[in-house]
């Protein structure tokens, strides 16, 4: 049987939003090495497995704002969905200090077919998804570690990702900072713009506004947490949309 390689729910929501979440998952496809990348189960329970957290959030915002939602069913150490084509890292080899044995010999051909089976029928549901839309809104949900090995803590609770369309992240950026004791990242933990990833390639290339939310992955681990902060998100979106006048 052929892996399905994304979730999509709620496709009729009549929403403009349209939620998507990347590393929903630590699955691996059978067809990969038995189901295995040869790691530990305690290293699949980490963040460069998936984002912690990030699906139940992104589940509860989409079901908030009555907008679809599309998830990956494969982990970021089979090919990350968010990364371009051609980015070195598109299949990690090692990740904060773990060897990833099923990935350290991968060649073109291997790359290749993970592209073919996983990756680009992510990106075209998502593609479809969108299309099916007048004036659609792309909201990404993402989560990142408290601290990498051998790193400094990070101070954020959440962040947000953006390059050079500030249409949504800008008022949803202040909107957040209004929230007592809520420590905002801007374009933090990591840079907002990475050639050919999610937001890139279906926000900025389309000209669609667009908008990455990254939460600390220790906040959003019990799904009740997860529930909170997705019904948190959704007013402060449609909010900043709003502001925004989109």
């Amino acid at each position: 049987m052929t892996h399905e390689p994304v979730t999509i729910v709620g496709a009729d929501r009549p929403s403009r939003f349209v939620v998507v979440c990347d590393h929903a998952t630590n699955l691996v496809p059978a067809e990969i090495n038995g189901g295995s990348l040869g790691l530990p189960p305690e290293d699949m329970e980490r963040h460069i497995a998936y984002d912690v957290g990030a699906l139940g959030v992104a589940t509860e915002l989409a079901q908030a704002l009555d907008a679809p939602l599309a998830a990956s069913r494969f982990s970021r150490l089979v090919i990350d969905p968010n990364r371009g084509e051609d980015d070195p890292t598109l299949v990690m080899r090692l990740y904060d200090g773990s060897i990833i044995p099923a990935n350290r010999h991968v060649d073109e051909a291997e790359i290749r077919r993970r592209l073919d089976a996983y990756y680009r029928p992510y990106h075209a549901a998502l593609s479809q998804l969108l299309d099916r839309r007048d004036d659609p809104i792309l909201v990404s949900v993402h989560s990142f570690t408290p601290q990498l090995r051998n790193r400094p803590k990070r101070p954020w609770h959440v962040g947000l990702l953006y390059s050079a369309d500030t249409r949504l992240a800008h008022p949803l950026l202040a909107r957040l900072r209004r929230e007592p004791g809520l420590v905002v990242g801007d374009n933090e933990p990591y840079s907002g713009h990475l050639p050919g990833d999610t937001i890139d390639r279906h926000g900025l290339q389309r000209g669609i506004p667009h908008v990455l939310i990254e939460l600390r992955n220790d906040l959003i681990r019990a799904p009740g947490d997860q529930r909170a902060w997705g019904k948190r998100l959704a007013p402060m979106l449609g909010e900043a949309a709003e502001d925004a006048r989109l």
